[in-house]
Order: structure tokens, then C-alpha cells, then sequence
């Protein structure tokens, strides 16, 4: 099972994998940052001053020791926000590969096929193939 597991995790799609979740994580982090230091701030600006953020319904007010009730509306929308940027990014990203690979595949297809000229061994051989052929007729 420990040399499945190592062949497993050796294989070239394990890694790549790897590297994307990687990098996928630092992509949305610096998605986070955008949207939550740059994007809301200006649309803040636009709706009044108002911090998004900050945006809730309170259900029950705090009272005592006990802390208010409320529904975080504000966070929800630059949550929903942060996925509609990374998921954007996404399809672009994916577009823009399918877009290469299907270029790379049209300029195989139009490539037409090179012959390859037969070494002088082959060549030598294909002569004595014909003249045994031509001795035994």
C-alpha cells in the first residue's frame, strides 16, 4: 500500500494539483484584499459613505452582558463579491488556456505530415530484399 501511495503522489497530476491549491490560495487572497481595501471603499463612497462591511439587520439588540443578535448582510455581499472576481478569473483563465490548446491543435492538423527519408541502412536492405525477390521470379 506505502509504494501505491508513493507512485500515487509521485505522478506528474498530483503535483500540478498541488500547485494550484497553492497558488489558487494566494490568488484569493489577493482577490480578499481587492475587493475588501479597494472595491468597497469606493463603493462606499458611492452609496453615501456607507462602510458595506458594517451593513446588518439586527434582530435583538444587545442588552447587559448579552451581545446583539444580527444578520451580517454587509460581510455576505463582499463574500459573494470576492467569489463573483475569483470565479470570473477563473473562466478567463480556462478560456484563454482552451483558447491556446485549440490553436495548438489547428497548427498540427494544418502541419502536413514530414516523411522521413530512409537511413542508407534501410536503404540497403530494401535493395537486397528486392533482389532476392527478383532471383526466386
Amino acid at each position: 500500500m506505502l509504494k501505491e501511495f508513493k507512485e500515487f503522489a509521485v505522478k506528474g497530476n498530483v503535483i500540478d494539483l498541488a500547485i494550484g491549491v497553492i497558488i489558487g490560495g494566494a490568488f484569493g487572497k489577493i482577490v480578499t484584499s481587492l475587493v475588501n481595501d479597494i472595491l468597497m471603499p469606493v463603493f462606499g463612497v458611492i452609496l453615501s459613505g456607507i462602510n458595506i462591511s458594517d451593513l446588518k439587520y439586527v434582530i435583538k439588540p444587545a442588552s447587559g452582558d448579552l451581545p446583539e443578535v444580527a444578520i451580517l448582510y454587509g460581510s455576505f455581499i463582499q463574500t459573494v463579491v470576492d467569489f463573483l472576481i475569483i470565479s470570473f478569473s477563473i473562466f478567463l483563465f480556462v478560456k484563454l488556456f482552451s483558447l491556446m490548446k485549440k490553436k495548438e491543435q489547428e497548427k498540427e492538423k494544418e502541419a502536413p505530415p514530414v516523411e522521413v527519408a530512409p537511413s542508407p541502412e534501410v536503404r540497403l536492405l530494401e535493395e537486397i530484399r528486392d533482389l532476392l525477390k527478383a532471383e526466386r521470379q
